[in-house]
């Protein structure tokens, strides 16, 4: 028999966290967890609700999370495709409860301790200062590919700021990817793409806001940066419109974010997808809490690439979920203690 139940958490932020979108103070998840009673053992996910971003963010969210445990108690079939955050903590709970409940969804020679995860150094916006100051932090603990925040501050401060790096770090050392967050027009990205373009970009993350496929198509087509899509690929089902999709748009790369995109076994339908297309990816947490970094980092761990990943490091919180993961330089370790849960308020149905 298996037991479901969910409860809310709120993570503080350390810093103020800014993005061309929002300034975030906290972010509100959702913690699930389904009990075998028969053996014990406990597996959790967490439904990763992104305020204002998921595409499931709706005033009935826990109505829905409520009705999920009760049909999983009830051994109902589940059709989460219109909830992705939902579906990620259940596909994590599931998978976490099969392997033992020892928070390994994924196993993987990663989740052994025996391998690591190269990741990007993340700069978020501020101030040119405070900009600055953190590339120094990140290029000191010895990152070799940065990711910017762009589109919060004025335009010419982000060209200095990038421009000082690159003066200082060729692109043989030091890879750049740049995300805009939808931050441009479809009138001045191409001209702002143009002045990017001089300083050896990897990558720009979503030049305009996503919803606008005739001016993003243009855009892949004529950017001097390799376009990357992330917020696009939001409330989009893989499974019925993920290829039609990427076929119109062409761009170089996507972002998968599981929480936002389908979960896991949507993401895993998007990789299909690019590699048919010859599109590359890679993954991104989306302001988890330990336990869905957790959860992305194994799923990443399980697939051949080796490109830098998006992954956090647990570290922009206050109140994240004790953890054993552990950063070294760039790398993303899974590491070997035991996770201490602490009491949470579970919610029965």
């Amino acid at each position: 028999m298996l037991v479901a139940e969910y409860c809310p958490y709120r993570l503080n932020f350390i810093f103020t966290a800014r993005t061309s979108r929002a300034v975030m103070h906290y972010k509100d998840t959702w913690f699930i967890r389904i009990t075998d009673t028969e053996t014990g053992r406990s597996g959790i996910g967490e439904c990763a609700l992104f305020a204002g971003l998921s595409a499931d963010d709706t005033p009935a969210y826990e109505s829905v999370l409520k009705n999920v445990c009760h049909s999983i108690e009830q051994g109902d079939k589940l059709d989460l495709h219109d909830y992705s955050s939902i579906l990620f903590g259940v596909e994590t709970a599931f998978a976490d409860l099969q392997n033992g409940g020892m928070m390994k969804p994924f196993p993987s020679a990663w989740s052994k301790g025996e391998s690591s995860i190269c990741i990007n150094g993340l700069i978020w916006m501020g101030d040119a200062y405070e900009m600055k100051r953190r590339v120094r932090e990140k290029l000191e603990a010895g990152f070799h590919c940065l990711k910017f925040k762009i589109g919060g501050i004025d335009f010419e401060d982000e060209l200095s700021i990038i421009k000082s790096v690159r003066e200082e770090f060729s692109a043989e050392s030091l890879e750049i990817r740049l995300d805009a967050n939808g931050a441009f027009t479809p009138e001045n990205a191409l001209n702002k793409l143009d002045l990017l373009s001089r300083f050896t970009i990897h990558s720009l993350e979503q030049p305009i806001k996503a919803g606008q496929p005739e001016q993003m198509r243009h855009i892949c087509a004529n950017s001097p940066i390799p376009i990357a899509l992330d917020e696009e690929l939001i409330g989009v089902n893989p499974f019925t419109a993920g290829e039609a999709m990427l076929d119109y748009l062409k761009p170089a790369y996507i972002i998968l974010k599981p929480s936002l995109c389908g979960a896991f076994s949507g993401a895993d339908k998007w990789i299909a997808i690019t590699e048919r297309n010859g599109i590359g990816w890679w993954a991104t947490s989306a302001l988890e809490s330990n336990i869905g970094l957790n959860a992305i980092a194994q799923w990443v761990s399980c697939k051949k690439t080796a490109m830098p990943q998006g992954l956090g490091t647990g570290g922009l919180y206050s109140n994240n979920i004790p953890s054993p993961l552990t950063l070294k330089g760039e790398q993303l370790y899974s590491g070997q203690g035991v996770w201490q849960i602490p009491d949470l308020s579970w919610r029965t149905i």
